[in-house]
């Protein structure tokens, strides 16, 4: 770990959504760089306990970040840094419930700001969505200084308004707060599920026998990043002067088309069931992802550590380990 993460040694520390994937990987690193309280407040509806790590400096409440109950009883904490990841996740799930999306990615965002600012916490980060704010058609690589207002779903509108609101609580009220943009992430932490990413239900599939879906051709790419890269960059939002007031793209930088990941998948777990191709989804229009990191490079130290196949490994690792858990708590 990097020497500038020392200064999360002893410092209170919220994670909303700290139960999910980055979540519970990020407060397990914040445990161990020695915070003196690393609270989580998660309602649990697209996570599960037996996911949180366990400590003397991890509280968990359970709570709805549009609770104001729930809200109040975190920030009389005061602390230090919020990372706030919770989220309605992802794409399909807003299509079909656009209202509650706006009131969790909205509202929600909105209220944790004000929290923020009432309460003067130090520094702030926000989770974004590299695959959201720049729509299907931008440039590639992607980079930092292009977004679009031609989205695609209830979730990359949400995701950028999150990203405005940030914008709105920095430039007027000089709230510190950085943005990272996370790209496809993967590894252990993530159940699979119906509304889930294509990594973990590819590896319940395999790991079941059952056929991999791909819905269009799999030369579709996508910039997958394994979390504990995620993590690490997004200790350096929290940390790092500059990164106030700015957004960065933590990803791989790397192009992985679908129909290789799931035959690598096929392949790590042994499943011969091979794959099958179904319709694309209506909404989904981006055919190819790849992030620039130049910006998190040079002004955060970013730099992702472990590639695609590796990180395969690791969540396969995680799966069978946790397989029992796994099963009673996917849905699909």
């Amino acid at each position: 770990m990097s020497e500038m993460f020392e200064e999360y040694e002893g410092a209170t520390v919220l994670v909303t959504g700290g139960a999910g994937c980055i979540g519970s990987n990020l407060c397990k690193v914040l445990s161990e760089l020695g915070a003196k309280k690393v609270i989580i407040l998660d309602d649990l509806s697209a996570s599960y306990k037996w996911n949180i790590p366990v400590a003397d400096n991890i509280e968990f409440v359970q709570g709805n970040i549009l609770d104001e109950e729930k809200l109040k009883q975190v920030f009389y904490e005061k602390p230090d840094y919020v990372f706030h990841l919770a989220a309605h996740f992802a794409n399909q799930n807003s299509v079909e419930h656009p209202e509650t999306d706006l009131m969790v990615n909205g509202l929600g965002t909105l209220k944790i700001l004000e929290y923020c600012r009432l309460t003067d916490v130090s520094r702030v980060v926000y989770a974004s969505s590299g695959c959201s704010v720049y729509g299907a058609q931008a440039p590639l690589p992607l980079k930092e200084d292009f977004v679009s207002l031609d989205l695609d779903t209830p979730y990359q509108i949400h995701k950028l308004l999150g990203e405005l609101y940030c914008n709105y609580f920095y430039n007027l009220y000089e709230l510190q707060v950085a943005r990272a943009r996370y790209f496809n992430v993967y590894g252990p932490g993530e159940v699979p599920g119906r509304y889930r990413n294509v990594i973990p239900n590819f590896m319940y599939w395999a790991l079941n026998g059952m056929p991999l879906p791909i819905t269009g051709t799999g030369e579709e790419t996508r910039d997958f990043t394994y979390v504990s890269d995620i993590v690490d960059g997004t200790l350096r939002c929290g940390v790092v002067k500059k990164a106030v007031g700015e957004a960065f793209n933590l990803a791989s930088e790397t192009e992985t088309k679908i129909i290789d990941l799931a035959n690598w998948i096929n392949e790590l777990t042994g499943n011969k069931a091979g794959i099958v191709f179904k319709e694309r989804r209506s909404w989904d229009r981006s055919i190819r992802r790849k992030a620039s990191i130049k910006k998190a490079k040079e002004m955060l130290g970013y730099e992702p550590k472990v590639d695609i196949k590796s990180g395969l490994k690791k969540t396969l690792e995680w799966f069978k380990a946790n397989w029992e858990n796994i099963k009673q708590s996917a849905e699909f």
